[in-house]
Parts: structure tokens; sequence; C-alpha cells
């Protein structure tokens, strides 16, 4: 079974960019078999040197990798001199005499869940966050009081929480690093649900901080990790399209827009053709619309204008009333590909559209492609339309609202 042995340790190592033991062996120092020790059912304690290297190298306390210390022998902390609150990691050891949680724990726990991820596309950022970190303290508490059934239930909407924490860090407010550190978490919990295809749903989103940073080769290993997983699963066409599209996502960022059209091509046949497994219930943030509204992003960045004007004109029909958080980012794409072709009186028309959606529902994402288009509007800066627009951008309520998140 996958998640036998310490699922702890082996999420963080994947997380941390060490794709087998013998990487993680040569990090540290070590002999891979040592790491297949770690890894197993009963790791053994590893001695002090060995300890600063675990923590430093993937973040996490030695509790939080799955270790159980000896009696007498203190935690070495997280790797950076501080000692993690017990909430901040995926709790796995049951404390002694504890009662086991009702057959109902798990349920009950997913279904506030499920609440907040609905929550995601109308609440804002800063007031969603909070509420979601403080439900996932509650099921790292409730998880070693837990057992079977339950526990997996608890275990993946865990790891389903962390997801969504970490989707506000990275899209929601510019906070990359802690992303990271969340979905870390999220694989952990995952992990323990033995869940792969939320796995591969937490690798695919942690490429997106290399991705997103250029860094190719780290980008195209998470996703290579992504998708064994959803092998595993097995995925459903959806699942499968949507990983093609955050392959695409990275490809664009790193320069390589005919590799990401490609990819989008191959998500397209992949959602005609379908398949006779059903996609995850979590699985809310990717429809054919939004594969075409990352078609028109790659299309854009490409230099295929006139492609990604008629692309985005109808991802922007086609959009729910609910997505404000997407319009918000066709319009500054919209926005974008007027600049570039020379029609600043368009492109800021777009670009107003998309501040005042972000006056409704804050999106940094949506920010940033505000941003990038009013850098690309420098050649007209002194015509009127460009000074109404930095009169929006530059408010008292959008400056404040960016600043403050």
């Amino acid at each position: 079974m996958e998640n036998d042995g310490n699922v702890l340790l082996r999420a963080a190592r994947i997380a941390a960019g060490y794709s087998t033991q013998e990487a993680l062996a040569d990090a540290v120092g070590v002999a891979v078999r040592q790491v297949r020790r770690w890894e197993s059912a009963n790791p053994p304690w590893p001695r002090g040197v060995v300890q600063r290297a675990l923590t430093n190298l993937l973040g996490q306390s030695m509790e939080a990798l799955g270790f159980t210390p000896p009696d007498g022998i203190p935690s070495q902390g997280d790797g950076q001199g501080r000692e993690l609150p017990r909430t901040q990691g995926v709790i796995t050891v049951p404390a002694p005499g504890v009662t086991l949680q009702p057959a109902t724990a798990g349920e009950d726990f997913a279904d506030v869940t499920r609440r907040h991820r609905r929550l995601y596309w109308t609440v804002a950022p800063a007031v969603l966050h909070p509420a979601v970190v403080a439900h996932a303290a509650l099921g790292c508490a409730l998880l070693p009081e837990t057992a079977g059934v339950t526990r997996r239930a608890v275990a993946a909407a865990l790891g389903e929480s962390f997801l969504l924490a970490g989707r506000i860090q990275f899209f929601d407010s510019q906070k990359p690093a802690a992303a990271q550190e969340t979905w870390t978490r999220a694989l952990q919990a995952a992990g323990q649900a033995d869940d792969q295809l939320l796995g591969a749903a937490i690798l695919a989103h942690m490429a997106f901080v290399p991705g997103w940073s250029g860094d190719r080769q780290a980008a195209v290993e998470r996703m290579r990790a992504a998708r064994t997983y959803a092998r595993r699963g097995p995925a459903s066409a959806t699942l499968l399209a949507w990983l093609d599209a955050v392959e695409a996502e990275c490809e664009t960022r790193c320069g390589h827009t005919q590799t990401a059209l490609t990819l989008l091509g191959h998500a397209e046949d992949v959602l005609a053709a379908g398949n006779e497994h059903a996609c995850p219930e979590w699985l809310d943030w990717f429809s054919p619309v939004r594969l075409a509204a990352f078609k028109g992003h790659t299309q854009l960045t490409a230099g295929h204008l006139p492609q990604a004007r008629e692309t985005l004109l109808q991802v922007l029909d086609d959009l729910e009333p609910s997505e404000d958080k997407q319009r918000t980012v066709i319009l500054g794409d919209l926005a974008a590909v007027e600049a570039a072709d020379r029609n600043p009186e368009k492109a800021c028309e777009y670009a107003v559209a998309a501040l005042g959606q972000l006056r409704r529902t804050w999106y940094s994402t949506g920010m940033d492609r505000v941003r990038d288009v009013r850098r690309a509007l420098a050649p007209w800066q002194h015509e009127q339309c460009v000074r109404d627009l930095d009169d929006r951008l530059y408010g008292w309520e959008t400056t404040v609202s960016a600043l403050g998140r």
C-alpha cells in the first residue's frame, strides 16, 4: 500500500525537490539505505548532525517529518532554530489515553473544508485565510484521535484545507515561499490519506512556484511527480487536462511558448475525448473555459495577437457570473493584447475595467496583469487615457488595497 512507511518524510522529500531517495541521501551525506530506513514504518531517530541536515534541507521539525524522539531527547526544531507549534504540522502520533473521535468526525471536518472551498471565490482572501488556517489546525489536532476510514477522511480534508491555504498565499497574496511550505504539509496529509489524485494536484501547484520564477527544471520535475501520482489515481480527463495547462503556464513563463501551445492542444484533445473516471469534487478551479484562458495568455505571450484577442474575448463571454477573480485576469490579458497591438486607448479601457473588478473582488494575480499593462504603456504615458488609468491605479483605495495584502 502506497501509504505504508513514513509518508511524512517521503512527502517532504518530494516537495523539497529530492525526487529519489538517492538524491536526499547525497544531500544529507548518508548512504541510501539509511534514507530507506527513515522512510520505513519505524524510522530510527537520526543523530544530531544528521537531524540538523534534515531539518535544514526540508524545513520541518523531526516530528513533522515522521520521527518519534526517544525519551529525554529534545526536538531540533524546524531547521531555523524555531520549535514548530504542533498545529503547524500534520500530527501522526496519538497522545497516550486519547479517546478516538466518532466515525462522523471525518465527514463533519470535511464539510467545513467544502464550505471554505466554495467561499474562496467570493470572500476576501484576508478574511478567509485565517479561517482556513484555523480549520487546518483543528484537523491536525483531530488526526491523532482518529483511526481507519475516519482517519483517512480527516487526512484528505486536511490536505484540501492546506491546499486551499496555499492557493490563497500564492495567487491572492503573492507569498510563494509560504505557499510552498503550506503545500508541503498538504502533501503530507494527502499521503496519510493515500489520496493519489490530491497528491497530484498539490504537486502541480508546487510547480507554479519555480515556474513563475523561471526555474524550468524544478517546475518540470514537480510536474513529472504530479503526473506519476495521477497515473495511480486513475485520473479524470479534467485533471489530466489541467496538468497539461499547469505545465503550459510554467513553460510560458519560462519562455517556451511553442511547447506550451503543444501542451494546451493536447489538453483540448484530452477534454474532448473524456474518460470514464469521475472528476474529484475539489477540482473546482478548472473547466474548458479556464483552459481557453490559459491558451489566450500563452497566445499573447507568443505574440499571436489576433488569436489571443479572439480567444480571450470568447472566454470573457463564457465566464460564469461568479468567476470574478478570473474576470480580472482576462481583462488584464485583453488590455495587454491591445497594448502590444499599439492601441493604448483600448488597452486602458480594459485595464480600468479590471481595476473596477478588483475593487469588488481582490486578486493579486489580476493586479499583476494590470501592472504589466501599465509598464507596456510607457510609450504613451503622456496620453490622457494613460493618465486616467494612473488616476485609477494609484488612487487611495487601490493603493492601500495593493500594499495591505
